[in-house]
């Protein structure tokens, strides 16, 4: 379902009023994972941690701990907000029951931005739980502009999406994923969440040099990174959240920082969390690479 109808003005100058409109949102500096694991230590002291991620979907509640734990972290840290189920690629038509619950958590939270992922997550009413692959096609991409567009009128505010592994390809693609992402950015007005596991997993699954994709992706538009482990096989890499930072993945970090500057970065552990204090040494390295790579201050782009 295309839903370009619903939207204002779509030509170029539009476009590029969109575009001028979006300020880029500020380099909040290194961060990590707001998990409920560690509520308790991020509360009871000052981790040197300059910003939180929340997932979205964990907080879109009437009440309850999470929502009040939130708050609390709110008033002393930067909080992004990144969702989960957002499927902005689906061919459903767009759920604004769940866009209304976002935009009250963005009212109530204040957000520096809002994220999600370039995938689709579901269709019949059916949340699938899994972030699935698109093909990379002009249709397709008309198809996700006019999505996002949508969104971002409802949310009023521009998005970042964010690049996914992926462990198949379509045949039917007609564009690489970079030069995908890169077009959707241009023409949507929408900013990139660049996460540096996701690139080297579906470059080594799908045999591509994951520098080729970095370099595919405009400079000016990448506003966060992730840095996660992941489960190697062998044969493929899932990406599953739930190991240490490779040494693979913080030499992509390290050329991702040379391409795209100093640009928020956080460290993300989904599975067999560990104590706060061990996260804080990868947080302390994203930190300790930028510096030496980069001269302080200077900004992305």
């Amino acid at each position: 379902m295309n839903v370009a109808s619903r939207l204002p003005d779509t030509s170029a100058a539009a476009l590029a009023e969109r575009l001028t409109a979006s300020a880029r949102p500020p380099f909040l500096g290194f961060g990590l994972g707001l998990r409920h694991q560690h509520y308790d230590e991020i509360l009871g002291g000052t981790p040197p941690i300059d910003w939180f991620e929340v997932i979205s979907e964990n907080y879109m509640l009437p009440g309850g701990r999470p929502l009040r734990t939130l708050d609390r972290v709110r008033e002393r840290y930067p909080v992004v907000m990144h969702g989960v189920s957002m499927s902005i690629a689906s061919t459903a038509p767009p759920n604004f029951e769940y866009l209304q619950a976002l935009k009250d958590l963005a009212r109530r939270v204040e957000p520096k931005w809002v994220s999600d992922h370039l995938c689709w997550t579901g269709v019949h009413g059916k949340n699938l739980h899994d972030l699935l692959p698109i093909p990379y096609t002009e249709e397709a991409l008309d198809h996700v502009v006019s999505r996002v567009q949508l969104v971002q009128d409802f949310l009023g505010r521009a998005i970042v999406l964010e690049n996914v592994s992926t462990y198949v390809q379509f045949a039917n693609s007609e564009m690489t994923e970079w030069e995908f992402l890169a077009e959707l950015s241009r023409r949507s007005g929408c900013w990139l969440l660049f996460d540096v596991n996701n690139v080297y997993v579906s470059a080594f699954n799908h045999g591509y040099d994951p520098i080729t994709f970095l370099n595919g992706i405009p400079a000016d538009r990448v506003v966060q990174f992730h840095i996660a482990g992941h489960s190697h096989m062998g044969t493929h890499i899932v990406d599953t959240h739930d190991h240490p930072v490779c040494e693979d993945v913080w030499d992509l970090y390290a050329a991702a920082l040379r391409r795209f500057g100093r640009v928020s970065t956080m460290i993300e552990r989904d599975d067999n969390i560990p104590p706060v204090d061990e996260l804080l040494l990868e947080v302390a390295r994203t930190r300790e690479m930028a510096e030496k790579i980069l001269p302080t201050g200077k900004q992305t782009g």
